[in-house]
């Protein structure tokens, strides 16, 4: 199996401390985790994308970029790409470009998006959201694909012999649809014959098995090998120690801080305590052991190859973020490795790693 740390950048107080960063900080701070990940020895680090409050991730190519210039092995996803947002054009010249400058360490994750903001900034609506995505992505990977392109479509003008530069690196990149709680975004990965990545954040595991194995159906109605399907999952948060009970102290004042947060915006959570999460969501505190386990047990539902953890410790100290994470890669990510097969990521000249 391999492991991605993720984080959409979120800007908010510290759930302890009550401390908020500025954005200079929040976002250095990101680069900082990126840097760790690949020091650690993760697989991939992942920057989402987001157009509102409290998020400031409205532009992962550039923080991408920065992390680029900063490390030299570590995967770099997007997590996710808004393609019913964006002119397909223009994103395809950010992200060959960061392609080359990162020397093909690009793994894009598109989606739909959501939050009510981008219907006021970008005038999507959720009545033509899918629309709009799924256009996006088939001229997104025409791009890729073809040196001249001639195009029409409903949301932006058409194309006639389109160059755009720079070409790609990675012909053809990797594209990961990610999914939440729609079978649309997972027919169009299983159309395409593109891997999907399930959020496995919000709920308990039935919703998220379902829409898997609804994209493990459509894969062979499109007549593509179910051997060649690719799945990756998230989790809901992260904390390990050597007992579960130095875990569940550490990490329970966050969740509780988190419960709160949800409170105060007039949001019913869908676990009611932190032994909850930790019995019916995807959230990974415990003792290492009681962590393998969970995770073996998830990935006999979703037969996943690709996990996430969250990059951001939020309301852990930098000592303890750190703590963590060599924990997981000295203890549990050997096992992972050894117990659940992944293919390789694509490397330049067709090697593989």
């Amino acid at each position: 199996m391999k492991v991605l740390l993720i984080t959409l950048i979120t800007h908010l107080p510290d759930p302890i401390t009550g401390v908020r960063l500025s954005t200079t900080e929040r976002l250095r701070q990101v680069v900082a985790k990126a840097v760790l990940a690949e020091e650690l020895g993760f697989d991939g680090f992942g920057v989402g994308e987001r157009h509102e409050r409290p998020f400031i991730s409205s532009s992962p190519p550039v923080v991408l970029s920065h992390i680029a210039a900063k490390t030299s092995t570590i995967r770099l996803f997007t997590a996710v790409t808004t393609l019913s947002l964006l002119d397909p054009v223009r994103a395809y010249e950010d992200y060959a470009t960061l392609d080359h400058l990162s020397g093909g360490r690009l793994e894009l994750i598109i989606g739909k998006g959501n939050g009510a903001a981008q219907a006021q900034l970008y005038h999507v609506t959720t009545q033509d959201q899918w629309d709009r995505n799924r256009e996006g992505y088939e001229l997104f990977r025409r791009l890729w694909r073809e040196e001249r392109v001639n195009w029409s479509g409903r949301f932006r003008p058409s194309l006639t012999e389109a160059e755009v530069w720079p070409r790609p690196l990675q012909q053809p990149i990797r594209v990961w649809h990610g999914s939440a709680t729609s079978r649309e975004s997972v027919d169009l990965a299983a159309f395409f014959g593109d891997p999907l990545f399930s959020a496995n954040v919000t709920n308990p595991i039935e919703p998220y098995a379902d829409l898997i194995d609804h994209y493990r159906e459509r894969w062979a109605h499109y007549g593509h090998d179910p051997a060649d399907a690719l799945v990756g999952a998230g989790s809901a948060g992260f904390y390990a120690a050597r007992t579960s009970q130095e875990a569940i102290e550490t990490y329970r004042p966050i969740y509780e801080a988190r419960r709160a947060a949800f409170a105060r915006l007039g949001i019913d959570p869908v676990f009611h305590s932190l032994e909850d999460a930790i019995e019916r969501s995807s959230i990974l505190v415990g003792s290492p052991q009681q962590i393998l386990d969970k995770v073996h047990r998830y990935h006999e539902r979703f037969g996943h190859e690709v996990m996430h953890l969250t990059a951001d410790g939020d309301g852990l100290t930098d000592h303890q973020h750190r703590a963590t994470l060599e924990l997981f890669q000295s203890e549990m990510a050997p096992v992972l490795r050894r117990d659940i097969p992944s293919r390789p990521f694509a490397d330049l000249g067709g090697a593989t790693r």
